[in-house]
């Protein structure tokens, strides 16, 4: 599995740095400035690094509402920001740009980032409008830019539905077999919210050579269950103090849920 190849462990525990508003964001605090959007993350991300997670992904989780496709200055402040903390950073990275595929491999390319995880593919009717995708236009993009960049396809995106009735485990075996995907991720309907153990399973049971993560919604009461289905998870809340997604990364909840995944996994 290219998991135990790039973040040197099964089941991973991949943790969200989430940066806070950025310049172009509705909600960025100009007098702070990029200065503190910065410090914020480099002291969120050493709590997450230092606390034990297997990898990280950077974010701009706090860009709301979210654009299909991004503004170039989003994707430059993302790039400075990561630039910043290169120095710091000692285990495997990824980045999300929510939600442009296509700027997420960009950013990629530009910071050395190992893998993106966003919607990919398929059609939508989401709370960001009609929402569409094209994937063939994104793969060629990563054949381009960064043909080793790992992709993990959220097939269940937050706030969204398809517009099309379809069944989770038939998206499932066609995203499989079209995109070849090397992870597919499962979601809650918002950051934080509880992933469905029931669809992860009807996935991972529909995809035989794919990677399944928990996407969303993973805690320390329910992580072994989770992890006992999927292949790895994407955690971001829950290491936030009192587990409130607008506050910031806990180092001592990171360190008694990792102590539980490294229980799990021994």
């Amino acid at each position: 599995m290219w998991t135990k190849e790039l973040l040197k462990v099964e089941k991973p525990i991949i943790a969200m740095c989430h940066f806070r508003a950025l310049p172009g964001d509705p909600y960025f605090e100009k007098e702070k400035g990029m200065e503190y959007v910065i410090e914020m993350a480099r002291k969120e991300f050493l709590a997450l690094q230092e606390g034990g997670v297997d990898a990280v992904m950077f974010s701009n989780e706090f860009s709301l509402p979210y654009l299909t496709k991004v503004k170039p200055e989003t994707t430059a402040a993302m790039a400075r920001i990561i630039g910043e903390l290169k120095a710091d950073i000692k285990i495997p990275y990824g980045v999300n740009v929510l939600w442009d595929p296509i700027a997420s491999i960009d950013l990629a390319a530009a910071t050395d980032a190992v893998f993106i995880r966003e919607i990919m593919s398929g059609a939508y009717a989401s709370d960001f409008g009609i929402w569409d995708t094209n994937v063939g236009e994104t793969i060629r993009h990563k054949s381009r830019l960064a043909p080793d960049l790992k992709l993990l396809f959220n097939i269940v995106p937050e706030a969204a539905k398809y517009l099309a009735e379809r069944d989770i485990e038939e998206i499932a075996k066609t995203t499989e077999f079209n995109n070849k995907p090397d992870a597919i991720c499962v979601s809650g309907i918002t950051a934080g919210a509880t992933t469905d153990t029931e669809v992860l399973q009807k996935v991972k049971h529909a995809v035989k050579d794919t990677l399944v993560f928990a996407n969303t919604g993973c805690r320390l009461d329910t992580i072994e269950k989770i992890l006992s289905i999927a292949d790895g998870a994407v955690v971001g809340t829950t290491f936030k103090e009192d587990g409130d997604f607008n506050k910031h990364v806990d180092i001592e909840r990171v360190k008694q849920f990792m102590d539980k995944v490294h229980s799990f996994r021994a």
